[in-house]
């Protein structure tokens, strides 16, 4: 009978979903027949928005906890505070290991096999129930088109019987079915994401990255708001194409992209994004010309530890560095370009930075600010670019 009446709860969260008519009433729909399906006392489903690092509530539905909304206007968590959405979640799920989904309960996730010890590590999961007065609940990937796109999350009161693993298989189920209606609804907003939307990586592409900085430049000159860029682009990739071919190189550009949108989750509203090829951005409106260093010092440090590549090469400029008058979007990428082309020239394990070498007389400032020389060596930066 239990397996009768999982099947009808796949079926009626199937009809649910297909017959939604926009992106809020499918997530609602896959939440409510998720915690129905399950017997749980609540449940939310999630987007990983990449380009800002952020695992964002798009509906809460059930019993709610202080504070707990049913359409949040941004209940988002960094997703550094759950490194699994992008360090287990990616590398394992969305490559197709095994298993999908798992369990925790307010006395920690529990340790029965791989995915739930990799959960152990994830100690905002466990808090999460504890502050809320949960005790457990199931979590699992929804996958869209090989990347993880989101994720479930189910939970049951404390005096309820917790989650096992019986029911983190049947969880995965429900993702893979909640994935296809989420499919079927986002085709109708396919224009629009591709507008602003690197489809290899998931993050913002170049004009995404044009808008964000010409609005934070003039927010600068209004009123002094910091404005930092930081510019980096793979070491490597051309060896890993023609040693392991270009998909290989998709991998290692993907993954990549996933470490720049954890590490921009560090710096609040930063817009992690691909320029194109082997070349990706941060811009940071409002954060400290440290923190953005910062940021980079871990950018610079996750790369190199990701397989095949061979780290890369970043560079910064801010507005509250001795930069200079910053007038244009366009300065801030020449000052951030020269940067990271000194990092590239030095094979610096460390992220450049203009401004922090002698001022104005810095040799990364005098490189960005020099005039283009017909038949010199110097680089043409993108802030040239018409």
């Amino acid at each position: 009978m239990a397996e009768d009446a999982r099947l009808r709860a796949v079926v009626e969260l199937a009809q649910a979903m297909a017959a939604a008519h926009t992106p809020l009433e499918a997530a609602r729909a896959a939440a409510e027949g998720a915690r129905e399906a399950m017997g749980g006392s609540f449940a939310a489903v999630s987007v990983w928005e990449r380009e800002r690092g952020m695992l964002r509530v798009l509906v809460n539905v059930g019993v709610l906890a202080e504070g707990e909304e049913a359409y949040p206007a941004d209940e988002s968590y960094p997703v550094h505070d759950f490194p699994e959405i992008t360090e287990f979640l990616h590398e394992r799920w969305a490559g197709g290991g095994e298993p999908h989904a798992w369990v925790a309960t307010a006395r920690g996730a529990e340790p029965a096999d791989a995915a739930r010890r990799a959960a152990g590590r994830a100690g905002g999961r466990v808090a999460a129930l504890r502050r809320r007065g949960r005790g457990s609940c199931a979590v699992a990937p929804i996958v869209l088109h090989g990347r993880a796109w989101g994720e479930l999350y189910v939970a049951r009161e404390v005096d309820a019987p917790v989650f096992g693993r019986e029911d983190a298989g049947f969880a995965t189920v429900l993702a893979a079915i909640i994935a296809a209606g989420i499919a079927q609804n986002e085709r109708l907003e396919e224009v629009r994401r591709l507008a602003f939307t690197d489809p290899l990586t998931g993050l913002a592409n170049r004009r995404a990255v044009d808008a964000r900085l010409e609005e934070g430049v003039e927010r600068h000159r209004a009123d002094g708001t910091v404005v930092s860029l930081l510019v980096c682009d793979i070491n490597g990739l051309k060896r890993v194409n023609d040693a392991h071919g270009h998909d290989a190189g998709d991998r290692l550009l993907e993954r990549f992209g996933s470490v720049l949108s954890l590490c921009g989750a560090i710096l609040p509203g930063a817009l992690a994004a691909r320029l194109g090829g082997d070349e990706f951005c941060l811009v940071a409106v409002g954060p400290s010309a440290d923190e953005v260093v910062r940021t980079a010092d871990e950018v610079c440090r996750r790369a190199g530890q990701l397989e095949m590549g061979e780290g890369v090469a970043c560079g910064v400029a801010s507005t509250g560095d001795a930069v200079g008058s910053v007038r244009s979007a366009r300065r801030l990428f020449r000052l951030a370009d020269a940067a990271q082309y000194r990092a590239k020239a030095a094979r610096a394990e460390k992220p450049v930075v203009a401004g922090r070498d002698g001022g104005r007389e810095d040799s990364v400032i005098r490189l960005a600010d020099a005039p283009a020389k017909p038949g010199g060596d110097r680089r043409r930066f993108r802030g040239e670019h018409p």
